[in-house]
């Protein structure tokens, strides 16, 4: 029986994870290639969450990490998604199989060395990449109409900066570093805070909750934090503890127009 194609997706975290759980779902091979001190806040659902862990499973996607490409084999076969320290995809040298489709979900807001030739379909997700250019395809991250769209010629929305309103919030609902140091965690994942409670501490300064809600994702303890970094998103919806461990509404939208695009460029390609 001819394996299925092997899909590359460099990032591992929640948005990613939309994807990745995706296309895990439709039986394709995946490695995914993260740094190796990932700092994604929904930790619960992001699968770069794997490189602490060891394994990590999301939705039923089960996760391992691998110290080298050659034990992607063995992880395939358990029908497991293998997560690799990678972030330069170093591994494109020494797979034994090229992938079909690489996926750029690093979601940094500008491409950080992906291009169009490193696989037969490649795709952007996000700002940051140009279709036609340094990808085959965008997909669009800016929640509203056009959320998931799949751009072909030309690039997403710039990035707004501005986290969709929930409950009446919007920019207060996720917090920033405002200093440099190590992050110790208070308050974890699916606990209740309540407004001016202590969440967390950046060496000595606090970092406390703007208003009552769920701590929906924040930093691992012990993080080295830079000013600026996302390190905390607040849901004011006490009543969606679910929400925290299961995949947005947006990463799945997302998902589902990277499984698109990569079909419809597959055909394409195909057909030339």
């Amino acid at each position: 029986m001819a394996q299925s194609p092997l899909i590359i997706v460099r990032g591992g975290g929640d948005i990613a994870t939309g994807t990745i759980c995706r296309l895990h779902n439709c039986g394709f091979r995946l490695l995914v290639l993260e740094v190796a001190n990932p700092t994604a806040i929904r930790r619960t659902v992001s699968i770069s969450e794997t490189l602490q862990l060891g394994s990590h499973n999301v939705e039923g996607v089960k996760a391992e990490r691998i110290e080298r490409v050659a034990d992607c084999e063995r992880i395939w076969q358990n029908s497991r998604v293998p997560v690799i320290v990678d972030p330069n995809a170093d591994c494109l040298g020494t797979l034994a199989t090229q992938p079909s489709c690489i996926v750029d979900a690093i979601l940094a807001k500008k491409n950080l060395g992906t291009t169009i030739d490193m696989a037969p379909i490649t795709i952007g997700i996000g700002p940051g990449f140009t279709a036609g250019l340094d990808v085959h395809a965008v997909i669009e991250t800016n929640r509203g109409h056009d959320l998931g769209r799949i751009i072909y010629t030309g690039s997403a929305t710039a990035n707004t900066s501005i986290p969709a309103e929930v409950g009446g919030f919007s920019k207060e609902r996720v917090l920033y570093a405002t200093q440099a140091g190590t992050f110790r965690l208070m308050r974890d994942i699916g606990s209740v805070v309540y407004q001016d409670e202590l969440l967390a501490k950046i060496g000595n300064s606090p970092v406390i909750a703007p208003f009552t809600g769920l701590v929906r994702g924040i930093l691992r303890d012990g993080t080295t934090v830079h000013k600026g970094l996302k390190i905390a998103d607040i849901d004011p919806r006490l009543d969606e503890l679910k929400n925290c461990w299961t995949i947005s509404d947006k990463a799945r939208s997302i998902g589902g127009s990277v499984l698109e695009a990569f079909l419809a460029l597959q055909v394409r390609n195909t057909s030339l």
